[in-house]
């Protein structure tokens, strides 16, 4: 015989005191003011001086229940009038400097550089040799430098040598590009500048490579605006994390810019970026060098080679290199696996780009 089903019988007054709790709840949730964020600077028994996102600072009181329990560098929450510290946030809950600059142990090795083989010379001496034997130098009796600063046109290899370099060495490679750090953490720079030198640290043996560092180390005549004064900071913070490092420690620092007028001179004076490599624009022999590179897995066809190079004058080591890319692509579209070198001119017209690449060519008949 089939049970009958018993139907569940909701008591409304139950139902309804619930429904009124809850939004009740809600209420006092939007009546609550919002807490300001800031950072601990100091803790004199039971206060702390905090910093607020527009670097005020102020010396305010620890509510009861966290006395004790905040230190300097903590990520707290404050009442707004007051200012009174009334949590304190989790460290997992700020930004994680993994997430914001690229850590990886790069695969370049120095055969894949074409062209530069005084600039590779400069830095296996100055980066690579005291990472690996730095009881030459004490037996010697001097001190390498702290870092090197690759300065020269873009594309013309700044980055690839800094990433040879970590994989001779077997370095972590932490690479920043210091338009992003100014542009994403305005009011936290020079925090981010020291996590990240934290980061090497612990990774070490570790090559710090900040891409175009003109961005926060460009000489400046005034900081009176809080973006200039923030940047100012950042550069404080990066100067002071260089200076804090040995000599012969495992952690290097590479600076590349394409403006080294406008540096300040206070980054490239002696123990910090006192090292200058130039790195320019390839000559006849780097782009020939540089174009075997790239072109290695190519099947060619009756390519000049000298030809190429003789029209690709001026052009950096990058250019070479889309313009190999450019070349496979005509022989892709035409179904080919063969390269010519009339997709080699083509990818030059390509790469210098309208009217005026036809100018350009016919500089060459």
């Amino acid at each position: 015989m089939v049970q009958p089903i018993k139907k569940q019988v909701i008591n409304s007054s139950n139902f309804n005191n619930a429904t009124v709790g809850y939004l009740k709840q809600e209420l006092e949730k939007y009546q609550q003011p919002p807490l300001l964020m800031s950072d601990v600077v100091d803790v004199v028994g039971n206060k702390a001086v905090i910093r607020l996102a527009n670097n005020n600072k102020f010396f305010v009181n620890i509510s009861g229940s966290l006395i004790g329990k905040i230190k300097p560098g903590d990520r707290v929450l404050s009442e707004q009038k007051s200012l009174v510290i009334v949590d304190r946030l989790d460290s997992g809950k700020r930004y994680n400097v993994d997430d914001f600059v690229l850590v990886e142990k790069p695969s370049f090795s120095w055969s894949n550089i074409g062209g530069l083989k005084e600039q590779i010379r400069e830095i296996r001496e100055v980066i690579e040799l005291p990472l690996k034997k730095p009881e030459l130098f004490e037996d010697v009796g001097i001190q390498p430098p702290k870092g090197i600063l690759l300065y020269g046109p873009s594309g013309t290899g700044k980055t690839i040598l800094a990433k040879a370099v970590a994989t001779s060495t077997q370095a972590t490679f932490i690479e920043l590009v210091a338009p992003e750090l100014v542009q994403k953490f305005i009011g936290e720079g020079a925090k981010f500048v020291k996590d990240i030198f934290k980061l090497a640290r612990e990774k070490q043996p570790s090559i710090v490579f900040v891409d175009e560092i003109d961005a926060i180390a460009a000489r400046r005549l005034d900081v009176g605006t809080s973006g200039e004064r923030e940047v100012h900071r950042t550069f404080m913070q990066f100067l002071s994390e260089i200076d804090g490092f040995k000599h012969l420690g495992e952690v290097k620092v590479i600076g590349a810019t394409n403006r080294i007028d406008i540096l300040d001179p206070a980054v490239l004076r002696p123990e910090r970026l006192d090292r200058l490599i130039e790195v320019p624009l390839p000559d006849s022999y780097g782009r020939k060098e540089i174009f075997k590179i790239h072109s290695k897995n190519m099947d060619l066809n009756n390519v000049d080679v000298n030809e190429i190079v003789r029209m690709t004058e001026g052009f950096s080591g990058a250019e070479i290199k889309a313009i190999c890319t450019e070349a496979g692509y005509c022989a892709i579209r035409e179904k080919r696996l063969k390269i010519g070198m009339e997709d080699f001119i083509r990818a030059i017209q390509k790469v210098v780009q309208g009217e005026s690449s036809q100018d350009y060519l016919k500089m060459f008949g």
